[in-house]
């Protein structure tokens, strides 16, 4: 669990990457050699997208494709993703979104508990520095690293989860979808909330 009760990051390790400047933290991101996982990919895959708009989401890791572009969700799986935030006007510049893990796992199997801790001083600087009002964790695996390893995915999406003052709602990976299309129209239900927690954040930033 990365996130507590009161929305706080659970520090994992004493390392720290730079969570007030993102162009530093992206220098030393890309540099990372803390776990294995280097070892096998191409390059280190950072998040991508604005950090001012309070909006993150949270995917497992990079794929085949990402780890060839070095940019997070450009797959299938992202074409899928880009499909539905056009269909409730949203745009990549609108949102932030990044990975668990910033190293494409071999295979594109999921990353491990031992990764995903080995990588959280990255997503924590990111968490940080965005500062996020909401966070949209993309699947099993980012819902249980980010909140609880108990929580099911099919239980928990389309539902609001609070921490703090951040509000999580947890939906399926567009990588999901695309092997169980009939799950496409909850997942469109859920992205209707999303523009409206985005319009609601512009609301807020408007007033103040």
């Amino acid at each position: 669990m990365l996130l507590d009760n009161n929305g706080n990051i659970q520090l994992n390790n004493l390392i720290k990457y730079p969570d007030n400047d993102y162009q530093a933290l992206r220098e030393k991101a890309i540099k990372c050699t803390r776990c294995h996982l280097h070892e096998t990919c191409q390059q280190v895959v950072m998040g991508k997208g604005t950090i001012n708009n309070r909006i993150m989401f949270v995917g497992e890791g990079p794929g085949a494709e990402e780890d060839r572009k070095g940019i997070p969700f450009v797959g299938r799986a992202g074409i899928l993703l880009d499909k539905i935030l056009n269909a409730v006007e949203i745009t990549r510049d609108d949102i932030y979104i990044t990975n668990i893990v910033k190293c494409r796992p071999p295979g594109n199997r999921a990353p491990t508990i031992k990764e995903a801790k080995a990588c959280s001083p990255i997503l924590q600087a990111e968490i940080k520095l965005i500062n996020p009002k909401v966070i949209i964790p993309l699947g099993s695996t980012a819902l249980k690293y980010l909140i609880d390893q108990n929580m099911s995915i099919t239980k928990m999406r389309g539902k609001w989860i609070k921490r703090g003052n951040i509000f999580i709602l947890p939906t399926f990976h567009p990588a999901y979808l695309l092997r169980n299309s009939n799950m496409k129209k909850v997942v469109w239900r859920d992205f209707k909330l999303i523009k409206k927690s985005l319009l609601r954040i512009e609301e807020l930033k408007q007033q103040g």
